[in-house]
């Protein structure tokens, strides 16, 4: 099952991203019933290889309206998100499918820019991990090699739009779920400031905010075109807009190299090449990169893996006051279990690990102050195939792994910093592999702007080969 994995051919989508496609559904170019039509047949022609649909709609669900940026255009809510009619399973066995009465608060920020939801992608148990595996049923797999993982959390949604059947999927991110199956499938996804977009009532409800709403795209502009459509509907008026970015600014920006993980973990030789490379890009820009420390204290991992075990706590604690009588902690997986069990071990070191996270904001802006972004990689090595990170890895051996993938993202979800993740070439086996631009607080415009330019200088590689 090596092969790439794509569903690109000539119909109404062709290789549009989702601003051409807006653009021609405008004018009458395609009508909506033909743009779903075609992204339906798409995926029923690759999801049997990629495994990323959740659910499906019973019929498109088409924007009330022809008002929204992006009417008309295809797309998928990842299933930690409430689309009425459809279940919010969470990526869990624990949860008994039953339809959302109602659409979640983002959800109905997501669905203002006029997108057709055809339905619901997969994740990983509550997102609690990298890969989009399972411990009994089968993975998502990655469309550039489906022996690979695609990342996770966000890992359905990202399988869809890199095998081109739809442009532009919902992604949340909590520790790097948009970033990294972002590096992992050769696309864009723009983790927003803490606060930026309104919130899933699940986000609402954590003692420190870390999960940011955003989509996965094929191009920097439809990433820039979806968070300023969503501004359209509700602005955070704490924060400054993003508004319309439509390409490179002419400003020439300090910019800090970030290559040891906050854990002290070195990236590997694909991973120093490809953010070695950008670094290269950005100078001959004119603009000065310079290696730095990291931006956190060391202490951050150990932290941030206590507050990943009390969030796997009260997902058994509270499942049943969450998710109706029918849930059932006993079916939850090993690794959730096993992140429950970390927590419970090291119980008196949490108000600790809380003060410390907090803290990290205000190191965090204090390095800002001097830079006016931050480039990285998004994770330490390079794609790891399939079963290298699946739930049923002993517990202890798959924390550790995670963990020395994991070493650059959850910096952004602890500080509620913006960070994006572009793509960067390609790895000798074929692979995609990102970077990541990180930002000061409320400064997305920059990273945008940034990601415009590395975008004209070394466009992203085509699953189709061409």
């Amino acid at each position: 099952m090596s092969d790439r994995v794509h569903a690109f051919t000539d119909d109404a989508l062709g290789e549009h991203d989702a601003v051409a496609l807006a653009e021609l559904i405008r004018s009458g170019a395609v009508r909506p019933e033909e743009a779903a039509a075609a992204a339906l047949a798409r995926a029923e022609a690759v999801n049997p290889q990629l495994n990323a649909i959740a659910y499906r709609c019973p019929e498109p669900r088409h924007a009330a309206g022809d008002s929204g940026a992006w009417y008309g255009v295809p797309a998928f809510v990842k299933d930690n998100a409430d689309i009425a009619g459809l279940p919010t399973c969470h990526g869990s066995a624990a949860i008994t499918p039953h339809p959302a009465g109602k659409d979640g608060p983002f959800t109905a920020q997501l669905l203002s820019t006029g997108v057709t939801v055809l339905g619901k992608t997969t994740l990983p148990e509550f997102g609690f991990t990298s890969t989009t595996e399972f411990e009994h049923s089968d993975p998502t797999r990655n469309p550039w090699n489906t022996e690979y993982t695609v990342g996770g959390s966000s890992g359905g949604s990202a399988a869809m739009v890199a095998a081109g059947v739809v442009p532009v999927a919902h992604g949340n991110d909590g520790g790097g779920s948009l970033r990294i199956p972002a590096a992992c499938a050769g696309l864009v996804s723009l983790k927003p400031s803490r606060f930026r977009h309104l919130d899933n009532a699940q986000a609402r409800q954590l003692p420190i905010k870390l999960v940011s709403e955003g989509v996965l795209t094929r191009t920097v502009r439809d990433q820039a075109a979806y968070h300023a459509a969503a501004e359209n509907y509700w602005r955070n008026p704490k924060l400054p807009p993003i508004g319309t970015v439509e390409g490179p600014s002419a400003r020439k920006l300090r910019i800090g190299l970030l290559t040891t993980a906050c854990n002290g973990l070195e990236p590997d030789t694909a991973t120093v090449a490809a953010v070695e490379r950008t670094a290269a890009l950005l100078e001959d820009s004119g603009h000065s990169v310079e290696p730095m420390a990291s931006p956190v204290a060391p202490s951050l991992v150990r932290d941030f893996l206590r507050y990943w075990g009390f969030l796997a706590q009260m997902s058994g604690v509270t499942g049943k006051l969450s998710h109706g009588r029918s849930f059932e902690a006993a079916r939850l997986d090993a690794f959730t279990k096993g992140l429950a069990a970390f927590f419970r071990r090291q119980l008196l070191a949490t108000p600790g690990a809380l003060y410390r996270l907090n803290k990290a904001r205000a190191d965090y802006d204090q390095v800002l102050t001097r830079y006016d972004a931050i480039l990285s990689p998004v994770v330490t090595h390079t794609t790891p195939e399939l079963g290298y990170l699946r739930p049923g890895v002993p517990f202890g051996e798959l924390l550790e792994r995670v963990t020395n993938f994991v070493g650059y993202t959850p910096i952004n979800n602890v500080t509620g910093s913006p960070s994006i993740a572009v793509p960067a070439g390609l790895t000798d086996a074929g692979l995609p592999v990102g970077v990541m631009l990180s930002g000061a607080y409320g400064d997305e415009r920059t990273l945008l702007e940034l990601a415009f330019l590395l975008e004209a200088q070394s466009p992203a590689p085509r699953i189709t080969g061409v």
